[in-house]
């Protein structure tokens, strides 16, 4: 029981800014169960924006509250995914053999610089017109059952870091029970076509970072959690959830 509890901190740690159960020891035995944890957490955080977003909606118009709840995502995550997207960014704009050595590197590129910056002005306009904000949940849980997902069944390019500890503690029951809360959540909400649509986008990552790669580093599950969390928007805006 104590692994566990310990395992939804270092999630919680590990994905947010929120100041409770901080820990960032990944001794052995909790990261498994830190991993189990990455969906609910994104649905926790679903849960803080929609219950912001109905609280404020009665005081301000949609489209500027949109663009708050925006910020507030990016706070809150402390923008760790948007880096992995701008580092991965960086690494498509030089040969295979540079990519990773570039993607490691502190300072981002002009490249990952403009792309990031586009990257983020369509993810405040989708949010800017999104209505279905009780469906946020369920998108930030899926985005991050993709990098979940990706951490389980695809190499890992890096040789240290928390993801090399993961796929050696993450067992079959763990991602079996991550599997089966993000299944039932999406379910109860309504979400089926959002499962569909994330398990596409992954999918298509999958083929792509294989090929290039030969697999997945965090960098590119930052990555894969930004653009499942604004394909994932506008499959809604598109209207193609109803």
């Amino acid at each position: 029981m104590k692994n566990i509890f310990n395992g939804f901190a270092l999630a919680i740690s590990m994905l947010t800014i929120i100041p409770f159960f901080k820990i960032h020891n990944f001794y052995k035995g909790i990261n498994g169960y830190g991993v189990m944890f990455y969906p609910l957490v994104g649905f926790i955080l679903g849960l803080i924006l929609w219950t912001i977003y109905s609280v404020l909606s009665l005081y301000i118009s949609s489209f500027h509250l949109g663009i708050i709840i925006f910020a507030i995502l990016v706070l809150l995550t402390g923008a760790l995914h948007i880096d992995g997207f701008s580092d991965t960014i960086d690494g498509f704009y030089v040969s295979k053999d540079k990519a990773l050595k570039v993607m490691k590197d502190s300072h981002v590129g002009g490249m990952g610089m403009i792309i990031t910056a586009t990257f983020l002005i369509l993810k405040a306009s989708s949010l800017a017109n999104f209505e279905a904000f009780y469906l946020l949940p369920i998108i930030l849980m899926l985005s991050r059952l993709n990098a979940v997902l990706a951490i389980y069944l695809y190499p890992y390019i890096s040789q240290n870091g928390m993801a090399t500890l993961a796929k050696e503690e993450l067992t079959k029951s763990q991602i079996f029970i991550t599997i089966l809360y993000s299944i039932v959540l999406t379910f109860i909400f309504g979400g089926t076509i959002l499962l569909v649509g994330s398990l596409l986008v992954l999918f298509i990552l999958k083929y792509f970072f294989i090929k290039r790669y030969g697999g997945f580093s965090g960098d590119i599950y930052g990555f894969t959690i930004e653009v499942t969390e604004l394909i994932l928007l506008n499959i809604i805006l598109f209207g193609i959830l109803t």
